[in-house]
């Protein structure tokens, strides 16, 4: 791009930062989140169950896999990031473009990993499909989406409570694509063989993905459209710092380490249950209509927390809110693990506790990441959004990918294959995992909110005080 058509893009993005904040940008935003839960929750809700179940794969390779994909992403997220940060301005801004430019791409690579027609392939192209689908997906077009998706937030606005909004207005967007996917799916991708067994069919979720990839990619261009980036994130030229020397800025902040922790110890217990719950439901209590009631109702709690969420946080502060929500998700499935019921309403209300708690810290995780970025500011007067919260999703992959891995190793020590997914002693292992490691992790997580993390209510609102003042002393 020319100088001069450079100087006509700040121009028009000028003009455009002009439009006040609103219901259209949190709208917009909202339908971000659910263009990427679209594709990001039907593969963490189906695809270990599509490998295992369909294709014949074993769990353990399945997780191990998901585990080494993830791996790529430490390069190409932060990659990601630095590509942002370093973007010029558009009219629209330096994010939005990016997220129109991988739209199509994210959507495609997600339905290329559901191939039932490859299930009597050699093992050895199954694995590589798998592996090779999944890192296309995850790795390339969904990094290219969501790292400039998610670092967008603080581009919209500096107010520390519309950054709230568009954090609860994110996890608005996500619910109601995880309404869409785990509770009408499992409606749809399950049927009964001549045992009467629910058993997951192959072809259902391959045309489910097929759906929920075009809607993807049609919700993607309402985001860009709504949107508008009002805040100029431009560091001076002499003030740009090299790979290595912005992780020893984000890497020795506190802040910063406390919401990775914490992040990653979330990531690995949600993941872990809700990746369980396919098995729990169709394999211990063969009922996956309850999978969707469960799901209903664990996604109705967190819209309805949505709605007073931010008043919530303006009166206890943020961090105080997430921690009390790990207390709450730690004990309940303690208590599942400890009643080990049979009845599947009683293991419903524990896992929507579960739910309710885990919601807190979803609805608020977003603007605690921009609250770090600003803590990193405040003290290294240094602002790189893309890139700290490439790392942040980075860290969120990880306990994804670590979720993928649990999941897979709880199965194989369980003894579950394909002719073994009714058996007694194994479904009972299956729930005795399923509910005491998630337990476990949600326990840390809590530890890690106390300890490490230091952004509390008083201290965010100093930081956003001291940008402001700065902010207006350089104008």
């Amino acid at each position: 791009m020319s100088k001069t058509d450079s100087a006509k893009a700040l121009a028009q993005f000028e003009e455009n930062a002009k439009r006040p904040f609103g219901m259209r940008d949190k709208i917009g935003y909202a339908a971000g989140d659910f263009a990427n839960d679209l594709t990001f929750v039907i593969a963490a809700l189906f695809m270990m169950k599509f490998y295992t179940d369909v294709m014949d794969v074993s769990g353990a390779i399945v997780g191990a896999l998901m585990m080494a994909a993830k791996v790529v992403d430490a390069f190409t997220d932060v990659a990601m990031g630095q590509i942002c940060d370093r973007s010029g301005y558009t009219a629209r801004g330096k994010f939005a473009p990016w997220v129109r430019r991988f739209a199509g791409p994210v959507a495609v690579a997600s339905f290329l990993i559901f191939a039932p027609y490859f299930a009597d392939k050699p093992m050895g192209f199954k694995v590589f499909w798998m592996f090779f689908t999944y890192l296309l997906w995850g790795s390339v077009c969904y990094t290219g989406v969501n790292i400039p998706y998610g670092s967008m937030a603080s581009a919209m606005t500096d107010d520390a409570k519309q950054r709230t909004e568009l954090s609860t207005w994110r996890n608005i967007g996500a619910t109601v694509a995880q309404i869409i996917i785990a509770v009408v799916l499992p409606l749809v991708v399950y049927t009964k063989n001549a045992q009467g067994q629910s058993v997951l069919s192959g072809s259902r979720v391959m045309m489910a993905s097929a759906v929920c990839s075009v809607l993807a990619f049609l919700v993607y261009m309402v985001c860009c459209h709504l949107t508008t980036e009002r805040v100029k994130i431009e560091n001076k030229k002499e003030d740009q710092k090299n790979v290595a020397q912005l992780f020893g800025i984000i890497f020795t902040n506190r802040a910063f380490l406390g919401i990775i922790i914490s992040a990653l110890f979330l990531l690995l217990a949600q993941m872990t249950l809700s990746s369980m719950i396919n098995y729990v439901y169709p394999n211990y209590f063969n009922n996956t209509t309850f999978l969707s009631i469960s799901s209903l109702v664990g996604c109705g709690i967190v819209l309805v927390l949505s709605t007073f969420i931010t008043k919530l946080a303006e009166k206890f502060g943020k961090k105080e809110l997430a921690t009390f929500g790990a207390i709450v998700a730690a004990v309940s499935q303690f208590a599942a693990f400890a009643v080990h019921t049979h009845n599947v309403v009683v293991y419903i209300v524990l896992y929507c506790i579960t739910y309710a708690g885990m919601g807190l810290f979803n609805l608020l995780c977003w603007a605690m990441i921009i609250d770090v970025i600003d803590d990193i500011e405040v003290k290294n007067h240094l602002r790189s959004d893309g890139t700290v919260y490439s790392v942040y999703s980075f860290a969120r992959k990880l306990g994804q990918a670590g979720a993928s891995g649990i999941s897979g190793a709880m199965l194989t020590a369980a003894g579950y294959t394909a002719a073994t997914q009714f058996d007694t002693n194994v479904v009972n292992s299956i729930y005795n995992m399923s509910t005491l490691i998630p337990a476990i992790l949600y326990a840390c997580m809590v530890a890690s909110l106390l300890l490490i993390y230091p952004l509390t209510r008083s201290k965010v609102n100093a930081n956003v005080e001291t940008l402001r003042r700065r902010r207006a002393e350089n104008q």
